[in-house]
């Protein structure tokens, strides 16, 4: 039995250079493979996809075969990304889950355009239960231009997770919005891209965890590598600050190399665990 379950669509990315794998479940789950975690990925995309090619044999894929697979373009300016979605896989629901993986101890939930199903987080009531939540917090014009939502499930929803990870830039830095999902969440993080990241956890002072200083090649990626490292350490300690630290390091050199190019290494996961434990 693996001890992650991640849900959400693998995306296509659209490039300069070509298409390639994106997603926070692919990001995410990279790292983790990284730091030895065992994952099953639940995901929708066409089935001949030629991205998928791209996921490393360590990740157990349950694909549910759609028509067209959920595609980005993405740019940006410094680190602040804008995002056209040119398609959009099928939903997942609770009924897409195979049934011996209902029992796994950790899931992960990693919307990027909405699919997930909110009800899907009460389907697994036993285990520890984590989102990053950037895809319930933004809707896409009649263009694909992606933008902001009000999120309508945050008020029932948060309480159900043991943490929840999101970008100050998919709330557009709205300071009460962020106060508001703190006091709903036992556990809230937001990460600030070079700036580190704040952890809000159970009422207690918020803890600003600084990032250190790198050379960015891509910013894709980075706060899904952060997701992966903080759940995978989380689950493992129990320890906040120790999993916060570590995560933000890994998520910094993450953007010094292209795409999933910037996996953590083992000399680099080192590193990190033995500074930061």
């Amino acid at each position: 039995m693996a001890e992650f379950l991640l849900i959400g669509h693998i995306a296509r990315d659209e490039t300069p250079s070509g298409a390639r794998l994106g997603g926070t479940v692919a990001y995410a789950g990279c790292a983790m493979a990284a730091l030895g975690a065992q994952l099953y990925l639940l995901s929708s995309a066409r089935a001949d996809e030629p991205v998928l090619s791209e996921l490393p044999d360590s990740l157990e894929l349950h694909l549910i075969a759609a028509e067209r697979s959920t595609t980005f373009i993405n740019r940006y300016q410094g680190a602040v990304r804008h995002q056209t979605l040119l398609g959009r896989a099928a939903p997942i629901t609770p009924a897409e889950v195979p049934s011996a993986w209902r029992h796994i101890p950790a899931v992960c939930f990693c919307p990027l355009a909405d699919e997930i199903a909110p009800e899907l987080v009460c389907a697994f009531p036993r285990a520890l239960r984590a989102a990053a939540l950037q895809g319930w917090l933004r809707t896409w014009d009649a263009d694909g231009t992606v933008r902001r939502k009000a999120w309508a499930d945050a008020d029932w929803l948060l309480p159900q997770l043991d943490f929840a990870v999101l970008s100050e830039e998919d709330i557009e830095r709205d300071a009460a919005l962020e106060a508001h999902y703190a006091a709903l969440a036992p556990l809230l993080i937001v990460t600030r891209a070079e700036r580190g990241c704040t952890v809000y956890q159970n009422g207690e002072a918020p803890l600003h965890i600084p990032a250190p200083q790198v050379h960015m090649v891509d910013a894709t990626g980075a706060g899904d590598v952060f997701f992966g490292v903080f759940s995978v350490l989380y689950q493992r300690t129990r320890d906040v600050p120790y999993a916060a630290r570590a995560a933000v390091q890994l998520a910094s050199q993450s953007v010094t190399r292209l795409g999933l190019a910037g996996t953590p290494t083992a000399a680099e996961i080192k590193a990190a665990l033995g500074r930061n434990g």
